[in-house]
């Protein structure tokens, strides 16, 4: 039942909405759309641009021929042989796909005219670009060039893939002259009122976009016609479209490379941290025991230190399970012996005949007694201690007195055994409270007299770095209780001895080193002879 339920409880946590570590990085690769973004509007910044250089540079041409053609009022004089005539002859120019000056048709001007206007718009006109000279009768005096670029640069592949996306620029348009472009053309008015303009139109079909730069023809202070030159903004576009292929092709390759980078790194990621999980669900078992540890990972990472972390802690809380399943072993075991006495003292005190069987009945239950008290002393002694050190107040005192003093009450406590002992010739100042040193230092010197071999000394040393040490010798500690040896109720003691030992003298003496702002560590000594109990304290500054 309990572990259907929790069972149910594990399903209910699964089901929460989750975000996976590979959606978030996925949603982080899209950030990178925003190169692709950037990089369009630096390409259309780029092309306002050209555009503009490109209006500029028509303007220079318009100006340069309008400059040509100044002062020189022959050249712009219209003579026709009927005004229908001309007007036809007009309206068929501004129709003309094909460049140059119209030939074979009826003469309407002098040929010496009309040749020196051909070779001045010869010499000045523009690739893929119209010159055309308009008088202020709004009459075509002279046109030459073509808006359609010759032999357009053959589409390449990604041209033709991306075409859909991108489409190019056609040369197949209707270039011819609107029958109005003459007289609603702005900027052919505002040159023949002296002003030079440009303009943007569109062809007549829509497929092209045409850009237009007017500039007066002055003879004298008088305007006598305009010089019109016109160029379609293809070659920008295809270099437009370029630059955005290129930049298209480039992001595409980019996103892919990182999204499958980071699909590989967040796979990885999320593989270790789900093997991390499943191995942190089996080491405990429905009951709360700790099965198995988990294999502290070597990776210099984050989940790394948390595999490590993980291992810690489970190695931690399988030493506190065994410490709560030894808890009850032990302590029956110490009370056994006590309880026994008393029961025995007492049984034997009913059936006691003189009063001197009475008297000794009664002092072994008084014994047994005295041993229940001691140990209850004893398990109340580490809750007592954690207690008294947070509210103990620190002051400093020297430790070289503090070790003196104990020794010489070790010496008389502990007779037949020796004592070596060494202290600095100068005071070693440690800030924190002298009776808890002296009781920290009891506890080791018990520890060292119960294990220590018969005829030998057990030295006590402090140094000037506040180092305080105790060494004995004896049997060496097992390596399976160093981890564990300042833990609650741990002891090597045999079951022997008149003296209850709940193994906490040791964590005492942890505790002590701890509120004094140091540690406490044991080894072997070399050889393994004996056993060195040192603890590292803070000196006072």
């Amino acid at each position: 039942m309990k572990d259907g339920a929790r069972a149910v409880v594990q399903d209910g946590a699964r089901a929460v909405a989750r975000f996976p570590l590979r959606a978030k990085l996925a949603l982080i690769a899209l950030v990178l759309l925003v190169l692709p973004w950037a990089g369009w509007l630096y390409v259309r910044e780029m092309e306002r641009f050209l555009l503009a250089a490109q209006e500029e540079a028509l303007a220079a041409t318009a100006r340069a021929v309008a400059t040509a053609l100044h002062e020189r009022p022959k050249l712009l004089t219209y003579r026709a042989r009927s005004e229908s005539e001309l007007r036809d002859e007009a309206e068929r120019e501004l129709r003309r796909l094909t460049g140059g000056v119209i030939e074979n048709e009826a003469r309407a001007r002098e040929e010496g005219a009309d040749g020196e206007i051909a070779a001045i718009l010869k010499g000045l006109e523009r690739a893929s670009s119209r010159i055309w000279v308009v008088s202020r009768e709004y009459r075509v005096l002279a046109l030459t060039g073509s808006l359609k670029r010759p032999a357009p640069p053959p589409a390449g592949f990604a041209q033709r893939a991306l075409g859909w996306l991108l489409a190019p620029p056609t040369e197949e348009f209707d270039d011819a002259i609107a029958g109005d472009a003459l007289a609603a053309g702005r900027e052919i008015a505002a040159a023949l009122q002296g002003v030079a303009a440009s303009r943007t139109r569109n062809t007549r079909d829509g497929r092209a976009v045409v850009v237009s730069a007017a500039h007066p023809i002055w003879v004298g202070d008088e305007v006598h016609g305009a010089v019109v030159v016109e160029e379609t903004t293809n070659r920008i576009a295809s270099l437009r479209n370029r630059a955005l292929e290129r930049l298209l092709v480039v992001t595409l390759a980019v996103f892919a490379l990182v999204a499958a980078v980071l699909l590989w790194f967040a796979t990885g990621i999320s593989n270790r941290i789900r093997r991390l999980s499943d191995e942190a669900e089996a080491a405990i078992d429905a009951r709360g025991r700790v099965t198995r540890l988990t294999t502290a990972s070597d990776a210099a990472d984050e989940i790394g230190d948390l595999s490590r972390s993980f291992t810690t802690v489970l190695g931690r809380l399988a030493r506190y399970n065994a410490y709560l399943e030894a808890l009850a072993g032990r302590l029956s075991h110490e009370l056994r012996t006590p309880v026994a006495v008393v029961r025995s003292s007492l049984e034997n005190l009913h059936a006691a005949r003189t009063p001197e069987e009475t008297r000794t009945y009664v002092a072994r239950a008084e014994e047994g007694l005295a041993r229940l008290s001691t140990i209850l002393s004893r398990m109340t002694e580490a809750s007592r201690l954690e207690q008294g050190l947070q509210a103990a107040v620190r002051e400093r005192f020297d430790a070289a007195a503090v070790v003196r003093g104990c020794v010489e009450g070790y010496r008389l406590a502990y007779a037949e055994r020796r004592f070596e002992l060494s202290l600095p010739a100068e005071p070693v100042p440690v800030l924190g409270a002298p009776d808890l040193l002296a009781q920290m230092l009891d506890k080791l010197v018990e520890n060292a007299v119960d294990f220590a071999a018969a005829g030998t000394s057990i030295r006590i040393s402090l140094a000037s770095d506040a180092r305080l040490r105790v060494e004995n010798q004896g049997p060496a500690l097992p390596d399976a209780i160093r981890d564990s040896l300042f833990d609650s109720m741990v002891s090597l003691r045999g079951e022997g001895g008149g003296v209850p030992h709940l193994g906490l003298g040791l964590y005492i003496a942890r505790l002590i080193a701890e509120f004094h702002g140091g540690l406490l560590r044991a080894e072997n000594l070399p050889g393994g002879g004996g056993v060195a109990f040192e603890a590292v304290l803070a000196r006072a500054v």
